[in-house]
């Protein structure tokens, strides 16, 4: 007896490598059975994707913008790492939109406001501003993690220092008081998270603050812009990453350009990344180079915030 096994319709093109509606998908064709099988996911109630697309996180916007409200605007965290940057630990997707109906997603939470935020397209995705992001964002990340926000959108020229002062100065948005307060720590030319961070566990625990990325060098040539400088005492406080150590060719640099500052008269302090998983240790490092080197203010001090925020973990 031979069997009449017939072959599953392929999946429209048309609605592969994105999600789709099931009205798209009945429109192109597709079945019930074929919505309900296996090559088929389900994301929200009527949102679909192929089962083998890979969930980004533009897939995930994509999908939750299929039944939000038309004026739903990517904001908070979810646009801060639609903008590059993946900080703070809430992973859900955050929109915002002034309609008064809200529908309930997994793993998607929707402000809704009086007034519509300002918006932009970014990579093709209704988002908050980098300014409005960095207010709605503050809302809940903790105030390392702002400033981290608000140096890597500056660094990034996503927003100038000075606008982004300017929006958080006056406007009225919850989460503003949060931005206000981070904003007195957000500065020009950190290139990186990790130099905030390593920056915030100096000042926190009430050692001076240095400068960032400052051009150093001599009357002949320049020979670098280390991570963070202190001018007055002539000490550098540097973060070496994993690719500094992976790259021969970079180490080798990494090694010239110290052996060049030591000789024109730094002190060059190297932190690296098991470095910072003891804390502590990196800032008595700091506070001894600046000692010596004729600082005489206080030593360090740890208040239980900045365990909360930097402790080894």
């Amino acid at each position: 007896m031979i069997r009449d096994v017939t072959r599953p319709s392929p999946i429209p093109p048309s609605l592969a490598g994105r999600p789709f509606t099931a009205a798209e998908a009945f429109a192109a064709g597709v079945s019930r059975q074929t919505l309900r099988g296996r090559r088929i996911r389900r994301l929200h109630q009527t949102v679909f994707v192929c089962a083998d697309l890979e969930l980004t996180l533009e897939i995930r916007i994509r999908a939750a913008l299929l039944i939000l409200p038309a004026d739903a605007v990517v904001t908070g965290v979810t646009a801060l790492r639609w903008y590059g940057l993946d900080v703070g630990y809430d992973q859900r997707l955050h929109f915002s939109t002034t309609h008064p109906h809200q529908r309930q997603l997994d793993g998607v939470v929707v402000h809704r406001r009086k007034r519509a935020a300002l918006r932009t397209v970014h990579e093709g995705l209704p988002t908050t501003t980098p300014a409005q992001t960095f207010v709605e964002a503050s809302r809940i990340l903790s105030l390392p993690h702002r400033v981290i926000a608000g140096d890597w959108l500056v660094h990034r020229q996503h927003v100038a220092l000075a606008r982004l002062q300017r929006f958080v100065d006056t406007v009225h948005d919850h989460g503003v008081r949060r931005a206000r307060r981070a904003m007195v720590w957000v500065r020009e030319r950190i290139e990186s998270p990790r130099e905030t961070v390593l920056r915030l566990m100096i000042v926190f625990a009430r050692l001076p603050e240095p400068e960032p990325n400052v051009p150093l060098g001599d009357q002949d040539h320049f020979v670098g812009r280390p991570d963070l400088v202190y001018l007055r005492y002539r000490v550098i406080v540097e973060y070496d990453g994993r690719y500094h150590f992976e790259s021969l060719a970079q180490r080798a640099r990494d090694i010239e350009r110290r052996e060049a500052l030591e000789a024109l008269g730094w002190r060059v302090i190297v932190i690296t990344a098991d470095g910072m998983r003891r804390p502590h240790e990196v800032v008595w490092r700091v506070y001894r180079a600046l000692r010596d080197r004729g600082y005489d203010g206080p030593p360090p001090v740890f208040s239980d915030m900045w365990d909360r925020w930097f402790g080894a973990r």
